[in-house]
């Protein structure tokens, strides 16, 4: 097996033309791992282009995935090679999101079951944490398919110009425009602020939505977030979910 990842709790290789995702138990419980593939399979119902679950499974010891392993290059890799490129590649980014949104997949968990859990457990002050879920009973019923880590990393284009969508492990139904606040708040974190700006004016011109309605869902969405994350992310995270700028937006 060749090594291609290894990140934090994981190791990613491949053998063949299966990729294996190795966790720690340390990090992972049994349960996640479990609740990952049947995201996957559930997504894979649907019929968007993403690799597909071939086995859950154990290696030395420790819980695994087994997927299809689809070669080719991410779109982050892409836009970094091409600059040029980069109004081309982010018009196929914010095409393949709204795809995704069209997709329904009604036994997954939603949007906001788990950022109601995931707030109640956030490093915020009583009031904070009120005021969000507050916020949080506003969202709407609306039940498409929200990727919930949308971001260029996780979409690859292979030599024939195929563009598949990876990494589901959080995915959840709920309103396209929470999905829309994640990534947004994925392109700052990368310390990609115009590209964040360009992102969010991309997606409300071709879904026809107010950047209000994106942007009012930053700090909701921030909160949930950093209760899977640590040092300087976490903290960036925390910041905007009490920013005045996006709690103060109706």
């Amino acid at each position: 097996m060749n090594t291609i990842a290894v990140r934090t709790g994981k190791v990613v290789y491949v053998n063949d033309d299966t990729l294996i995702k190795v966790f720690d138990e340390k990090n992972w419980s049994k349960s996640e791992i479990l609740n990952e593939a049947l995201n996957q399979a559930r997504i894979e119902e649907t019929g968007l282009h993403i690799p597909k679950i071939r086995e859950v499974g154990t290696v030395d010891g420790k819980w695994a995935l087994m997927m299809e392993y689809i070669e080719g290059t991410s779109l982050a890799d892409l836009m970094r090679q091409n600059p040029e490129k980069f109004d081309e590649y982010l018009e196929l980014f914010v095409s393949l999101q709204m795809e995704i949104h069209t997709k329904k997949a009604p036994l997954l968990t939603t949007l906001k079951d788990k950022m109601t859990r995931k707030i109640s457990q956030a490093e915020l002050n009583a009031t904070v944490r009120y005021d969000l879920q507050l916020k949080l009973r506003e969202l709407g019923i609306t039940s498409v398919v929200c990727h919930c880590d949308f971001k260029p990393e996780n979409v690859l284009i292979t030599a024939d110009g195929t563009p598949y969508i990876l990494d589901w492990s959080h995915t959840n139904q709920g309103n396209p425009n929470v999905d829309a606040a994640i990534t947004y708040i994925l392109f700052n974190l990368d310390g990609k602020h115009e590209e964040a700006e360009k992102y969010l004016a991309l997606y409300c011109e071709k879904t026809g939505v107010e950047k209000n309605l994106v942007l009012k869902w930053v700090p909701v969405t921030a909160a949930s977030r950093s209760t899977r994350c640590h040092g300087e992310e976490k903290a960036k995270l925390l910041e905007m979910a009490k920013s005045v700028e996006y709690l103060n937006i109706a």
